[in-house]
């Protein structure tokens, strides 16, 4: 097997600005063939001579021939990862975790709940579910923004607006005269959304707070715990359950996770100290 802590080297083959602080890369490889992944899954990226992070793919492996990510500008090696220009290279370990439960929600309905750039993990999931949209059955998108120059994707949200057989909800926590838009917590979409709570796989990501309350808010309506799946957030260094740095309870988060079903952690969410 190859060395997981080994980076094969990846040229940006063109960089896309999508918010303030927020840049899509997309990446090829220097030598040989991208590796397949799933929806939900994650590479390691390394800034020469900055370092290393996590980051989810945010885009479907059946979309292009390489890895594409979404990054903001939060720190050291994601700022570093943000300045990277067309040609420069950079290190790409991976793809390490669990991937979204796509295969196992054919058909059920299927309800995406995404806080802010908790967008970006779940687009390859919901291009997956899109491209087979007859195995499924009602399909929901829900995001929530901060504001409206903080919506992620807008031309995939309108591209997804305009189809008959998807029902696509944006709101933001607050927004000028110009929005015209819904206004309010994601979360609140929920109770209105079109779905069967008894057949219907549920996939949550952003801030862990708002992921809190999405689940609280679907089991409320009558969703199983068990049909509930987050991706979680934590400091992973190692990607191979090795350092610890990630643990989480019982769980390494980049080698159970990140994508978790909520019966597995919900005992968790709610201790402040893990």
């Amino acid at each position: 097997m190859k060395d997981p802590f080994v980076p094969e080297i990846y040229r940006v083959e063109s960089v896309r600005r999508e918010l303030a602080d927020a840049v899509t890369l997309e990446l090829a490889p220097v030598s040989g063939k991208r590796p397949d992944f799933r929806p939900g899954q994650f590479n390691m990226l390394y800034a020469f001579g900055v370092g290393e992070v996590a980051i989810s793919m945010s885009v479907s492996a059946h979309e292009g021939p390489g890895f594409v990510h979404t990054v903001r500008n939060a720190g050291a090696v994601s700022g570093a990862l943000a300045r990277l220009e067309p040609g420069s290279t950079l290190g790409v370990r991976g793809p390490f975790g669990t991937g979204w439960p796509v295969a196992e929600a054919e058909g059920r309905d299927v309800l995406i709940v995404a806080g802010g750039l908790g967008l970006a993990p779940l687009r390859p999931a919901i291009q997956e579910v899109l491209a087979h949209r007859e195995r499924f059955g009602r399909v929901t998108i829900l995001v929530g923004c901060r504001s409206p120059s903080e919506i992620l994707y807008q031309h995939d949200l309108e591209q997804w607006k305009q189809r008959l057989d998807v029902n696509v909800e944006v709101t933001v926590d607050h927004a000028g005269t110009d929005w015209h838009g819904n206004v309010g917590f994601v979360t609140t979409l929920i109770p209105r959304s079109p779905f069967d709570p008894a057949n219907v796989v549920a996939m949550v990501c952003g801030p862990e707070v708002m992921m809190r309350f999405a689940a609280t808010g679907l089991q409320k309506g009558g969703v199983p715990a068990s049909s509930i799946y987050l991706s979680m957030e934590r400091n992973m260094k190692c990607a191979i359950g090795l350092c610890g740095h990630c643990q989480f309870g019982p769980a390494f988060i980049c080698k159970d996770g990140p994508v978790l079903p909520l019966d597995r952690i919900a005992g968790l969410l709610t201790v402040q100290e893990v």
